[in-house]
């Protein structure tokens, strides 16, 4: 068999890591993107010396450098066969008071980085006729109020999939788009506990009698939503997996939860029967705003 070499960014848990090993198994030689040395050991350990640790900070320039040295190193002529952007970062907002720092901060990790690291494969990828597989979200096509700075970057990486499925057909570089669901993970906690570190830290006492209380019913719903019905990493692995080593892999991956429904329902409904939806389904009474007073 014909060496078959994968990299993946954000590796550590969730998504990222259920992918690793799932291609590992599968006969992958695959190098994880970790940012911390004792999660990709930890990796390694799992996967019976199939999966090499890969340090790469997914915003740094200098690290993503260091990353294609070393897998071209490795690889030599047989090049890249697939390069999975998974890292991702996200905490919930409200549009109105997010500081434009923070926002930045969401679309370099969720949205630039993943592009930087496509730039920086690419030649390895094109050596091979490899393929691309980026982890979007639904949420790259249905928005909740309050995780706008998620979603935003979501939808950027679908319109750059977009882009690059297109542009890299003439090098035979097939790019697909895997779009998960409610998915059980450690996420929904850090969704949580992001939210309450930013109403008890960064709200003012007016953000807080604004927004405080909706704000903090939205994200626990939805937190609980995904655990409650959330699909587990593996499967949206297995759509990885697919997408990597199909003959002639989807554009498009939509996995785990609700999300075939709730695409489905965005391309179907009007906006305001979609947002009408939407606060139906996080129990959200209809809000009115009297203007001037």
């Amino acid at each position: 068999m014909m060496p078959r070499n994968v990299v993946i960014t954000g590796t550590s848990s969730g998504i990222g890591r259920a992918s690793a090993l799932a291609l590992a198994e599968r006969g992958f030689t695959v190098f994880a993107g970790v940012r911390k040395e004792a999660d990709g050991e930890a990796l390694r350990a799992a996967s019976a010396g199939e999966i090499v640790p890969l340090h790469i900070d997914v915003t740094d320039e200098t690290s993503i450098a260091a990353a294609v040295a070393q897998v071209e190193r490795a690889t030599g002529a047989s090049g890249l066969n697939g390069l999975v952007n998974n890292a991702g970062t996200g905490s919930p907002w409200p549009m109105e008071l997010i500081p434009l720092e923070e926002f930045r901060y969401h679309l370099e990790v969720n949205l630039i980085g993943q592009l930087a690291v496509t730039q920086a494969f690419l030649p390895l990828v094109k050596r091979a006729r490899g393929r691309i597989v980026n982890v979007g979200s639904e949420g790259g096509r249905v928005t909740l109020p309050f995780l706008g700075p998620i979603t935003s970057a979501k939808h950027g990486l679908v319109s750059v999939t977009d882009a690059l499925r297109m542009e890299l057909r003439p090098w035979g570089v097939q790019v697909s788009i895997v779009e998960p669901g409610a998915t059980r993970s450690n996420a929904p906690a850090k969704l949580v506990e992001n939210g309450r570190r930013a109403v008890a830290e960064l709200f003012s006492p007016q953000d807080r009698a604004d927004y405080g209380a909706t704000f903090m019913h939205v994200i626990e719903k939805i937190a609980a939503g995904h655990q409650r019905t959330g699909s587990p990493p593996e499967v949206i692995a297995g759509a990885v997996v697919r997408a990597m080593t199909a003959t002639r892999p989807r554009t498009r991956y939509p996995v785990g939860g609700h999300a075939k429904l709730l695409t489905r329902l965005r391309r179907v409904l009007p906006d305001r029967a979609m947002d009408a939806l939407v606060m139906k389904m996080l129990n959200l009474a209809e809000v009115s705003t009297t203007v001037g007073v």
